[in-house]
C-alpha cells in the first residue's frame, strides 16, 4: 500500500502547472476529449468450453451492447498443448476455449463482423499461433487484413514474473514476441501487437507501485528488443498497449494509471527520441480485480466492481472489463455477466463522468499520490537495470520474491482485520445465499478430442510434415517465425504440433 496522508494541501502536490489532456506526458489523458465522443471500449473476457458454445455467448453479448470481443482460451491453449494430449485431460474448455486448430477458432469466429468490432485475445505463450489462426480465419472470410483490429497480449515476460503459463525459455520467448511486431506491422498494420500487463502481476499479490514498476520495466524490455533488431520506434510503438488492475483503493488506483501514463512517456522520450509523439502514448486496458471478489456474500461483489470500474474511468482507461459477481465461485453465468455489462453501460451513460475529462484532476491528494507512485517505480525500474534488466532479475527470482512477499503481508492484514473486506472477515453472514453456478458439460471435452481426431484424420499429412519442417529451420537458422507458422495453421497443423515443434528448438523453461 502507497502511504497516505490524511490530509493534503496545496504544498503536496507538485509545483508544476497541470498539462491540458491530450498533452504529453499524457498524465490527464491522451486524448484531448478522452470520453465526450465516446466511452471507453466495452469488453467482456468470455470464453469457455468448446468453440460452439463460446461464439453464442460472444453473438449474445454483442447483442447486449458489448463493444469489443475479449476471448478466454483454456490453459491447455495456453500451454501449447492440444485437447488430447494426456496434460490436458480434465482441463479442456474449463478456464476459456479450447482452440486446437484452425477449424476451432473459424467456429469461435462463425458470424462475427471481424471488420467491424476489436478483439482482444488473452493468450501469451503460443499467441503467435493464435494471431495466425485468427488471421486465416479472416482470410476465409474475404476481411481484409488491414481492416482487422484487436489487441494481442503476447506478454510473455510477466508470466515468468506471475502467472506461470511459459513453454519456452525467456530469451527465444522475447524473441518471437518481437517477431510478431515485425510480422503486424506488415500483414495487419491496425493490430495492438501486444498488451503488457501488470493485471496478473497484481493479481499475484504485489503492490499498486511493483505493478507499475515492473510492467513498465517489462514494456521497455520488448521496445529494446524491438529496435535491436532493427525496428524503427515509430513503426511500432503506436501499436503497444498495457493492461492493468483496477483494486479496491479508489483514489490510488485514479493516481496509479495517471502515474503510469507519465511514466512511460518520460521513459519513451528519455530512452528512444521518438518523432511520433503517438509513440509515448500509454494506451490501457483495465479488469475489475479478481483477487477481491468474495465466495460467502457474493451479491457485495457488485458494489466492489462498481467502484472499481469508476476509477478505471476517472483513470482514463481506453476500454474495461467489469467481473461478475459469481467469478469466485466459478464461471460467470449469462445473467452475471449481462449484470457486470450493465454496471459499465450505468457508469457510462448515467454517472455524468464521460462529460468531464480527467475530473479529478487537480486534486491535492490525487496529485500528490500521482506524483509519489511516479517516483517510486521510476526507482524501482532503475534498481532492475542495475540487477542486469528484466530477464537477469526474472532468472534469479527477484521480482518474484517482491511479489510473495508483498501478498503475504497483505494477507496478514486481513487476518488480523487491520484490512476489513465486508462478508470476508467482518459483517459476515452465517448462512450465506449462494447464487447457481456455471456448471461445465462433461461431454464437451470428449466431443472436442473427438472433433481434433477428426480434423488430423482429413488433413494431407505430406502438407503438413513439410509446413512443419519448414518451420524447424526457420527457428534454427533464427528467422522470423510468424510467416512459417502461418503456412502450418493453413496447412492444418495444430497448436499442440506447432508448439512442440519450436520445443525442440528452443526448450522446455523450468524455474
Amino acid at each position: 500500500m502507497n502511504p497516505k496522508k490524511p490530509v493534503y494541501t496545496e504544498a503536496d502536490r507538485s509545483s508544476k502547472p497541470l498539462e491540458k489532456p491530450g498533452e504529453f506526458p499524457f498524465t490527464r489523458g491522451i486524448h484531448p476529449l478522452m470520453y465526450l465522443k465516446k466511452p471507453w471500449t466495452m469488453r467482456q473476457y468470455a470464453g469457455f468450453g468448446d468453440a460452439s458454445a463460446s461464439n453464442r455467448r460472444y453473438k449474445y453479448l454483442l447483442s447486449q451492447g458489448t463493444t469489443g470481443l475479449s476471448i478466454a482460451f483454456d490453459l491447455p491453449t495456453q500451454m501449447g498443448l492440444d485437447s488430447d494430449d494426456a496434460l490436458a485431460r480434465g482441463e479442456v474448455g474449463r478456464v476459456g476455449v479450447a482452440i486446437c486448430s484452425l477449424e476451432d477458432m473459424e467456429i469461435v469466429l462463425k458470424d462475427l463482423p471481424l471488420d467491424q468490432i476489436s478483439t482482444s485475445m488473452t493468450i501469451n505463450a503460443t499467441a503467435a499461433i493464435l494471431l495466425c489462426f485468427y488471421i486465416a480465419a479472416a482470410d476465409r472470410n474475404k476481411v481484409p487484413r488491414k481492416k482487422l483490429r484487436g489487441t494481442l497480449q503476447n506478454d510473455i515476460l510477466k508470466e515468468y514474473i506471475a502467472r506461470g503459463t511459459y513453454i519456452y525459455p525467456p530469451k527465444p520467448s522475447l524473441k518471437i514476441a518481437t517477431d510478431i511486431f515485425e510480422f503486424c506491422k506488415k500483414e495487419v498494420p491496425e493490430w495492438n501487437t501486444i498488451s503488457i500487463s501488470g493485471y496478473h502481476i497484481r493479481e499475484a499479490g504485489s503492490t499498486a507501485i511493483q505493478e507499475v514498476a515492473f510492467t513498465l520495466a517489462n514494456g521497455l524490455a520488448y521496445v529494446q528488443s524491438a529496435v535491436d533488431r532493427g525496428l524503427d520506434i515509430d513503426d511500432f510503438a503506436p501499436r503497444l498497449s498495457f493492461f492493468f488492475n483496477v483494486h479496491n483503493d479508489f483514489c490510488e488506483e485514479v493516481a496509479k494509471f495517471r502515474a503510469a501514463r507519465k511514466l512511460w512517456a518520460k521513459l519513451i522520450q528519455e530512452r528512444f527520441s521518438p518523432k511520433n509523439q503517438k509513440s509515448t502514448m500509454l494506451r490501457f486496458h483495465a479488469q475489475t480485480a479478481g483477487s477481491t471478489l468474495i465466495a460467502s456474500q457474493v451479491d457485495t461483489n457488485v458494489v466492489r466492481v462498481t467502484l472499481q470500474c469508476m476509477a478505471a474511468a476517472l483513470g482514463g482507461a481506453q476500454s474495461i472489463h467489469t467481473n461478475s459477481r459469481d467469478e469466485a465461485l466459478g464461471l460467470p453465468t449469462e445473467e452475471a455477466a449481462t449484470l457486470a455489462l450493465r454496471t459499465q453501460q450505468i457508469i457510462a451513460h448515467e454517472s455524468g463522468v464521460t462529460s468531464l475529462v480527467d475530473p479529478l484532476g487537480g486534486s491535492f491528494a490525487v496529485e500528490a499520490l500521482t506524483d509519489s507512485i511516479e517516483a517510486q517505480a521510476r526507482e524501482l525500474i532503475e534498481t532492475i537495470e542495475k540487477r542486469g534488466g528484466v530477464v537477469a532479475c526474472i532468472q534469479e527470482g527477484w521480482q518474484q520474491g517482491l511479489i510473495q512477499q508483498a501478498a503475504y503481508e497483505y494477507q496478514k492484514e486481513i487476518e488480523t482485520k487491520k484490512r476489513i473486506v465486508v462478508g470476508l472477515n467482518e459483517f459476515t453472514d452465517q448462512n450465506p445465499s449462494s447464487p447457481p453456478v456455471l456448471a461445465m458439460d462433461e461431454r464437451i471435452e470428449k466431443e472436442q478430442i473427438r472433433r481434433l481426431r477428426c480434423f488430423k484424420e482429413n488433413r494431407n499429412e505430406k502438407e503438413t510434415a513439410q509446413a512443419l519442417s519448414e518451420l524447424e529451420k526457420a527457428a534454427k537458422e533464427d528467422r522470423n517465425v510468424l510467416p512459417f507458422i502461418f503456412q502450418c495453421v493453413t496447412s492444418h497443423v495444430t497448436l499442440g504440433e506447432i508448439a512442440n515443434n519450436l520445443r525442440k528448438i528452443y526448450g522446455a523453461y523450468r524455474p
